[in-house]
């Protein structure tokens, strides 16, 4: 397991405001997975109702809210696959 992903997973803790109720999976290319559901995120590859792709640059970039998740989707950098609806609500619980 790298520890990049369990510290990314550790600031996403800290970030999320309780408020997420469904489940999202982040891909980190070449790097694995990390999970998000109402207990928290872990490194993991579960199946979620959303998954996002991006590489680690972007990802860091939008964990540490240098970059909106939106925009990032916007430009190509962030795909989603799944449930855009639970993708909206993981934007808004990370704000």
């Amino acid at each position: 397991m790298s520890d990049t992903l369990t510290q990314a997973a550790e600031t996403l803790n800290a970030k999320m405001d309780g408020g997420f109720d469904g489940s999202a999976k982040f891909e980190i290319t070449g790097m694995g997975s990390i999970v998000l559901d109402q207990n928290g995120a872990r490194v993991g590859d579960d199946d979620a109702d959303v998954t996002m792709t991006a590489d680690a640059e972007t990802f860091q970039a939008i964990i540490e809210g240098e970059l909106n998740p939106t925009a990032a989707f916007m430009s190509g950098k962030l795909t989603i696959d799944g449930d855009m609806g639970t993708a909206m609500k993981l934007a808004s619980a990370m704000a």
